[in-house]
């Protein structure tokens, strides 16, 4: 039915039609301008007075005050959320731009892929069909091409933009069971074989490799880990043992993960000789690069990725070495149609013909169907900055963890572990005297006083059972009188844990 005119303007305005307002559209962009310009100066404001990369907020001071919120009663107003999230989210964010912030693989980010990233959100495109995306699939494939020819890689090389390294990792190792599998023509066969399917990485070797192979159905026991050298690389000749004792036992290595850039210690495998053992032994090589990857733009230490280009799969995380905000990461392969592994077809998505009519479609080899535009802020870094300056910072961070492992092994106090290729430093405060078994409690107690007091952030390790301390440095601005300063509030913490446990232990033995 048809209400009258007079009639319709006198209904009153719906809840639907209030939301409206909020929808982008052309008739608000007056709203959207100003509720970005006030976000963006509420975070330029943040950034600009972080004296400190944290402020020591603890989950237990915070929970209750973000629990008390009504999600239901919403407030209304772009402002007031943002003065609420300026309470909950803004105040006790950890600033990984901050140059004392030395912990995890979080990067500070160029401006270029922020804008990028403004620009991706707004028109929201999604990468699974050229319907969807247009250019924007372009210009992902564009980007694959660019970091194919950095690695190494020929003209049938081919990848995708993933969320992650995990994610990353998890499809190389996909695609490596499934080539594994071609001889398995029948369900029985594959379900005979898929027991018996290997996995070889180092002891220094990411997570998500046994998380991934957990994930694929393989066996409890299908990662092998082997041991490192004293820089903490896998050893090649542990690999080729391995390879030969499952030969031996009836498993098949279905693949090898070698690593350019270990979380902990960043030490690159070595690449060429791994992938000479892979290449005789029919075995799929896997690099998870995340890390590493940093030096594929560096103007003086590619060399140190030599082999890479040997690899059957490379993992990239743009997100930790290229400077780019969360989340850019991708896959890419030597031989890109063993994609297909990764391929289903939908009638309402990626018809079959498609392919036929050479519509380029991304879901076609990718473990996600929705998938953001990430790719468009490397594009926007690569066509404002070039790669050359991109991998002058990365050379920056390597230059300056240099420095900090000279810093702390010349320091007394502390024990240093291998010195790295990338940007790590592992180490811990060594007391002397009576306090000296108290060294694993002295730098646990060190890290968490540390973060407590907002000053700085490190990370944690532990090292043959012994629990070290690690500065992972990614910061161009962070100096050599930062990680000074670190290591003296480091120091100042330790000792006093050791000095207030080892009176009271004097104490209980005077008492007794």
């Amino acid at each position: 039915m048809t209400l009258p005119a007079h009639t319709v303007e006198a209904l009153p305005a719906s809840p639907g039609s209030t939301a409206r307002a909020h929808l982008l559209n052309g008739d608000s962009v007056a709203r959207y301008r100003a509720a970005l310009a006030d976000g963006v100066d509420r975070v330029a404001r943040r950034v600009a007075g972080a004296e400190r990369p944290f402020t020591g907020i603890t989950p237990d001071a915070l929970a209750p005050q973000i629990a008390g919120i009504d999600l239901d009663r919403p407030l209304g107003d772009a402002g007031a959320a943002l003065d609420e999230l300026d309470d909950v989210y803004l105040r006790d964010a950890v600033w990984f731009h901050h140059p004392r912030y030395l912990a995890h693989l979080n990067c500070p980010v160029v401006i270029p892929a922020l804008l990028g990233e403004a620009v991706l959100t707004a028109v929201n495109s999604s990468l699974d069909t050229w319907d969807q995306s247009a250019g924007a699939t372009l210009i992902e494939r564009r980007l694959i091409d660019w970091t194919a020819t950095r690695i190494g890689f020929g003209p049938a090389a081919d990848g995708i933009f993933t969320s992650g390294g995990s994610q990353s990792n998890l499809q190389a190792l996909l695609l490596a069971r499934e080539e594994a599998c071609r001889s398995a023509s029948t369900w029985d066969a594959r379900r005979e074989l898929l027991p018996r399917l290997r996995v070889i990485t180092s002891a220094a070797g990411h997570f998500s490799v046994q998380k991934s192979a957990k994930l694929l159905g393989l066996a409890p026991d299908a990662v092998i880990t082997v041991e490192t050298d004293p820089q903490r690389r896998m050893v090649p000749a542990a690999v080729q043992r391995e390879i030969a004792r499952c030969r031996r036992d009836g498993l098949v290595v279905m693949a090898v993960v070698a690593t350019a850039g270990t979380t902990d210690f960043g030490s690159i495998d070595p690449l060429a000789e791994i992938a000479a053992i892979c290449a005789t032994a029919g075995a799929w090589l896997h690099v998870d690069a995340a890390y590493g990857c940093g030096l594929l733009v560096s103007p003086t230490r590619r060399h140190l990725l030599d082999g890479i280009e040997r690899a059957d799969s490379v993992t990239i995380d743009y997100h930790k070495s290229f400077f780019q905000p969360v989340s850019s990461s991708a896959v890419l392969v030597r031989d890109g149609a063993v994609l297909r592994h990764a391929t289903y077809h939908a009638d309402y998505l990626n018809p079959a013909r498609m392919v036929e009519q050479r519509i380029p479609n991304q879901v076609d080899k990718s473990l996600q169907t929705t998938r953001r535009f990430d790719a468009l802020k490397l594009w926007l870094t690569l066509r404002v900055m070039g790669p050359d300056a991109l991998g002058a910072l990365f050379d920056e961070v390597v230059d300056r963890a240099a420095g900090a492992w000279e810093l702390v092994s010349e320091d007394p106090r502390f024990e240093v572990v291998t010195r790295s290729s990338l940007s790590t430093v592992v180490f811990r405060y060594l007391p002397t005297g009576p306090g000296r078994e108290l060294a694993d409690a002295a730098n646990l107690y060190a890290r968490e006083a540390l973060a407590a007091s907002g000053a700085a952030l490190v990370a944690g390790t532990t090292v043959d059972g012994r629990h070290f301390l690690k500065f992972t440095l990614l910061n161009p601005e962070t100096t050599l009188d930062d990680v000074g300063h670190v290591l003296e509030l480091i120091a100042e913490h330790a000792s006093r844990y050791v000095r207030e446990r080892t009176t009271a232990a004097d104490l209980t033995c005077q008492v007794g």
